[in-house]
């Protein structure tokens, strides 16, 4: 994906990308972008969600994340939690949210069947 930022470029489009981008970096795996927009009563309009095979590994797709995201649009998250254990990074920009598993985690949480009424995009 190319960040070619234009005045009327959509920002969750840029944020969005960006995200992906920092994740690609690091060789995340299984990575879905679930549109809730619209799904009732909920506070996101995507989540993105991908996986690691470590926690060297989720440890470094996120901060690859924050990297990208900060190189193109200046942002920060809002919040970042699960650094301490590793098992599942979330990291929340409010209209985005990036859920970072292990595989084992993922597959456990299984948020895709959860939010089964998501439109869901897995991207190569």
């Amino acid at each position: 994906m190319n960040i070619i930022q234009k005045q009327n470029d959509d920002p969750i489009k840029i944020l969005i990308e960006s995200i992906i981008m920092g994740i690609k970096e690091k060789k995340g795996e299984g990575i879905a972008i679930m549109d809730m927009r619209n799904i009732k009563n909920t506070i996101v309009d995507y989540f993105i969600i991908c996986s690691g095979n470590s926690d060297t590994h989720i440890d470094s797709i996120s901060n690859a994340i924050d990297e990208f995201v900060f190189q193109h649009i200046q942002k920060y998250p809002y919040s970042k939690e699960g650094t301490q254990t590793k098992e599942w990074i979330l990291i929340d920009y409010l209209d985005v949210i990036v859920h970072i598993f292990k595989k084992e985690r993922r597959i456990f949480y299984a948020l895709e069947n959860l939010w089964g009424d998501a439109t869901i995009d897995y991207i190569k």
